[in-house]
């Protein structure tokens, strides 16, 4: 069965410097005849794909490949430029842990939110929300406004949330390791769990063994497109290929 699907998808993202172009530098630019529109750049380009349910797709490529950028288009954190993109069952994304709370609302009702928009029962993210809190170990928090959190405490919210709800589909860009030592060794045994059972899983590594040792697919992404997709093993030895 088919859960995820791209068509053709590209995506132009601002550069730099167009997030540095003030209202000031704008007006003064037209003022003096020489404004010019801030360049995009081509961050994904064309992309068709498709996973079927079950299976686990390591994604590799440089910095700046578009890695990141693909896993966030997958999970509607990014609209594509073109082309179109279907999801089919609940997705959690682990990518910008935490991004996604409100930071006035109570940790109990930022669970509650998170369960709600994939798909889950308000009265079941309650049941929920005891585990969720033991596993991220903020039980004494469980009033208090996500901005009282530090950022690793609220990374340890996200993580505790994305995977007590048992996805259809978990999306990683390489958070393995979240908090200090002990609570990271403590996700990654929740993350083995998860990859033993059926949850279709996309993870971005650069850890290449990994990725021939965990995952059947590979695909292999430079500058936005994708250059090779196949195995595991074959995707990795054409990418060293290419770049030794």
């Amino acid at each position: 069965m088919e859960v995820i699907r791209l068509d053709g998808v590209s995506l132009l993202r601002r550069t730099q410097e167009e997030f540095t172009y003030d209202l000031k530098k704008t007006v003064l630019s037209l003022v003096q005849g020489k404004y010019r529109k801030p360049a995009k750049k081509l961050v994904l380009d064309h992309i068709d794909l498709t996973v079927k349910q079950g299976e686990k797709i390591g994604i590799i490529g440089a910095n700046g490949a578009g890695k990141s950028t693909l896993l966030k288009v997958i999970c509607g954190i990014l609209e594509p430029t073109n082309g179109s993109v279907q999801v089919h069952g609940n997705i959690a994304p682990l990518i910008e842990l935490g991004a996604g709370f409100n930071s006035d609302m109570s940790l109990l009702n930022n669970i509650i939110l998170y369960g709600v928009l994939m798909g889950y029962s308000k009265a079941e993210m309650r049941e929920r929300t005891p585990s969720i809190l033991e596993f991220a170990e903020l039980e004494d928090y469980a009033h208090a406004p996500v901005k009282a959190l530090s950022s690793g405490m609220m990374a340890r919210l996200a993580f505790s949330v994305a995977t007590d709800v048992e996805p259809d589909i978990l999306v990683l860009d390489e958070v393995l390791s979240v908090g200090d030592a002990r609570f990271a060794k403590k996700s990654q045994q929740r993350i083995e769990q998860l990859w033993n059972h059926s949850s279709t899983i996309l993870f971005v590594s650069h850890g290449l063994n990994f990725i021939k040792d965990s995952c059947e697919k590979g695909i292999w992404l430079d500058r936005g497109r994708i250059m090779y997709s196949g195995s595991a093993e074959e995707t990795v030895e054409k990418y060293l290929q290419a770049v030794g």
